[in-house]
């Protein structure tokens, strides 16, 4: 891709995503621009990957035709107002701020923009990204595959309504964090029981990623695929019962349910 991709902002997830896009060959780093107001992020970006790069905001918006906001919710306000003279009016507009919606970003540029609205997640890093997208009309066709082959260069794309945003934020922008928690939990339980700390997270995150490419590549229900693995008296149905036991699954939904509350409640 030859166009010119600026991201304002070079956070974990604008690194995480300058990172896919780079490594999967997507576009060279020559057409990624970043801006951040300390300059840390973006020798880092820089030294890795060789982007351009710039403590000054502006001089991204007014080269970029794509646009990532990569800044903190609370500071969108501030650096719309900052650039939105300087943006092009045929620039695609591309968020990725948890609570940030379509019409509340298009009434502080004062125009109807090209609006795109996704939350991704930091697997991106490693090519296993899931990021969810909702675009407003003004989007055409042509833009909507840039923006899949965009972030398909790093992971799996699904199209959903604006009102599931919420919801994938607390699906999949958050969960990897759960995952994290569940991987240092089994690894802690393996060191209880003998094992060494560095080979338990191996076993344990291997575990978890052959588990989930079998519910993406079989197709299967998780819970069938769990029942082949629970035999009649055996180990795993006694773990699973203990997990019931201490209310694991429902544990789960109170805490997806707790971020999808707490992003809706981050719309200014």
């Amino acid at each position: 891709m030859n166009r010119k991709i600026g991201f304002i902002g070079c956070g974990n997830m604008a690194k995480a995503i300058i990172g896919g896009m780079i490594q999967s060959g997507f576009t060279s780093a020559e057409n990624i621009h970043a801006s951040n107001r300390s300059y840390g992020n973006l020798e880092e970006m820089n030294q890795k990957y060789g982007i351009v790069v710039s403590q000054n905001n502006l001089d991204v918006a007014r080269q970029c035709e794509v646009l990532f906001l990569a800044v903190k919710p609370n500071k969108y306000s501030l650096v719309i107002e900052e650039i939105k003279e300087m943006v092009s009016e045929n620039a695609l507009i591309i968020m990725i701020a948890a609570g940030q919606t379509i019409k509340q970003n298009e009434q502080r540029f004062g125009k109807r923009m090209k609006m795109v609205r996704t939350m991704p997640n930091t697997p991106s890093l490693v090519g296993e990204g899931m990021t969810a997208v909702s675009t407003n009309d003004l989007v055409t066709v042509e833009e909507k595959q840039v923006v899949q082959n965009i972030f398909e260069s790093f992971g799996k794309v699904e199209f959903i309504d604006e009102q599931l945003m919420d919801t994938a934020s607390g699906v999949s922008g958050a969960s990897p964090a759960y995952g994290y928690m569940f991987i240092e939990a089994l690894a802690d339980g393996a060191v209880l029981q003998g094992m060494p700390r560095k080979q338990a997270y191996t076993f344990a995150a291997q575990a978890l990623l052959g588990a989930a490419k079998m519910v993406l590549e079989t197709e299967l229900h998780p819970g069938e695929l769990k029942d082949q693995v629970c035999s009649p008296g055996g180990a795993t149905i006694e773990a699973v019962a203990s997990l019931e036991k201490s209310g694991f699954r429902s544990s789960v939904i109170q805490a997806l349910n707790a971020c999808v509350e707490k992003s809706k409640s981050m719309k200014d």
